[in-house]
């Protein structure tokens, strides 16, 4: 068991856009303080066998430049690297190029954040009808990964793979998630009520139940 609302309440949401060279992106962006260093979240977040503990089996070059893939889903070219500081990567996935950007800072009071934005160029029918949640979900899942593997230093626990997501604990978490991406959307400048449709319908097909 997890505490749902714990996770969810720990982590910050962010949706904005960036203008890039082929145009303006929309961009979703999490953080997360953990109960370590920086350099201990470097090598978390970067060291293969580390990363498949709390997210997925990794492969390829994990230097700048490098090409990497992740089992089962995204791969891509690492573009910036900046130890113990941050990264960043091309994020290729379904025909589709999008870019992550990871930052790591020490907090004044002690611990270290872990900050991650995508930035993608959207198509409007899509954002229109999921919204920021569509990808803000699967990263709110990323962090609970994170945030288990470095409290025990080991994998994520025995029953906490894929299958996890349709258990009622997995759904609970989804709905929650959802609804944090909601008041995100909206702070973000988007009206409420458009920003319910985009979470309800995201969530149903992450949890497979009706809206």
């Amino acid at each position: 068991m997890i505490e749902v609302t714990g996770q969810i309440n720990a982590v910050r949401r962010r949706v904005g856009e960036r203008v890039l060279e082929a145009g303006t992106a929309r961009t979703a962006t999490v953080s997360q303080v953990y109960d370590t260093d920086v350099e201990d979240l470097w090598d978390a977040v970067t060291t293969p066998e580390r990363i498949s503990r709390w997210f997925l089996p990794v492969s390829g070059e994990l230097r700048l430049g490098g090409r990497y893939e992740l089992e089962g889903n995204a791969s891509g070219t690492i573009e910036r690297c900046d130890p113990p500081k941050g990264f960043s990567a091309t994020w290729e996935y379904g025909g589709q190029t999008s870019w992550i950007e990871v930052r790591l800072t020490p907090e004044p009071d002690g611990g270290a954040r872990f900050e991650l934005e995508h930035i993608a160029h959207v198509d409007d029918d899509m954002w229109n009808q999921f919204g920021p949640a569509a990808v803000g979900i699967g990263w709110d899942q990323g962090l609970l990964g994170l945030a288990l593997h470095l409290a025990s230093g080991e994998g994520v626990p025995e029953g906490m793979g894929p299958e996890w997501a349709m258990t009622d604990e997995g759904k609970e978490f989804t709905r929650q998630s959802g609804e944090a991406w909601r008041e995100a959307h909206i702070a973000s400048g988007t009206d409420a009520s458009v920003a319910r449709a985009c979470a309800d319908r995201t969530i149903a097909a992450y949890t497979g139940d009706p809206e």
